[in-house]
């Protein structure tokens, strides 16, 4: 894991140092960010999931997991993920917490929850993803998460969701949130969903996957480079992202 990481550090600081960052300054420019990153907030949790079924027992009648420290591992994750609480201490997802987040400062949601509502087969979800009316960089992020689970190699999975849901980009968002709030704009949810998920992936989260993902590879070579090759992959999907959103910011 420690190899991983480290081969992965020049892709990391290419997103530790876009210039998304420096290109959002406004609301408008917050709107055009959140449009997009919504998606890949939705499809993490449908990487979650798939790790919560093959890693636990969710069969009737029940039976004991093969791996009882994967399942407690994932198991913690995924009540942290799903059932969190929001400023008010009431339980809510991540997701539900950054939707309420983006719908305070103005953002219609409507179309989002039109989009997803419509990807309800994983057997054609690709092409029910390029039906939708989304620019083509949200759309091959989406392709490129639900390519990775329909292949269904859990370590693949765990990699992508270990090293490829960035933890340092909410200390990126931050600063720039912090400095376009205002008593016009209402960001206080959104800043406490970025503070939130440093606390819960950096103190908790993160570890836990990165021990989930070494218990999952157990030493095999093949396992460990294909997820070297994925998290390579699934880094390179979020630049790819994260190119397109500066670029529409710059050309709005």
């Amino acid at each position: 894991m420690n190899n991983i990481t480290k081969d992965l550090e020049p892709l990391k600081n290419k997103l530790r140092n876009h210039p998304l960052y420096n290109n959002i300054d406004s609301i408008e420019d917050l709107k055009i960010f959140s449009n997009a990153h919504v998606y890949a907030v939705w499809d993490f949790m449908s990487l979650l999931k798939f790790l919560q079924v093959n890693l636990t027992s969710l069969s009737i009648p029940w039976f004991p997991s093969k791996n009882t420290t994967t399942a407690k591992l994932i198991n913690e994750i995924v009540a942290g993920e799903e059932t969190d609480e929001d400023q008010n201490g009431d339980p809510v997802s991540h997701f539900e917490m950054y939707i309420d987040s983006i719908e305070a400062f103005g953002l219609n949601t409507s179309n989002v929850f039109k989009n997803l509502n419509t990807l309800k087969e994983l057997k054609t979800i690709e092409s029910d993803i390029d039906k939708l009316e989304l620019k083509y960089y949200i759309k091959d992020f989406l392709k490129f998460t639900f390519s990775v689970i329909k292949r269904g190699k859990i370590h693949e999975v765990a990699s992508v969701f270990t090293f490829g849901r960035e933890d340092l980009i909410p200390d990126m968002f931050i600063p720039l949130i912090e400095g376009i709030n205002s008593d016009n704009n209402d960001l206080d949810k959104l800043i406490y969903y970025f503070k939130r998920h440093i606390e819960v992936d950096g103190d908790m989260h993160g570890p836990m996957s990165m021990e989930m993902l070494s218990y999952l590879c157990d030493n095999d070579p093949n396992k460990i480079s294909e997820s070297a090759s994925i998290a390579k992959e699934a880094l390179e999907a979020r630049i790819a992202l994260w190119n397109g959103i500066e670029n529409e910011i710059k050309n709005k």
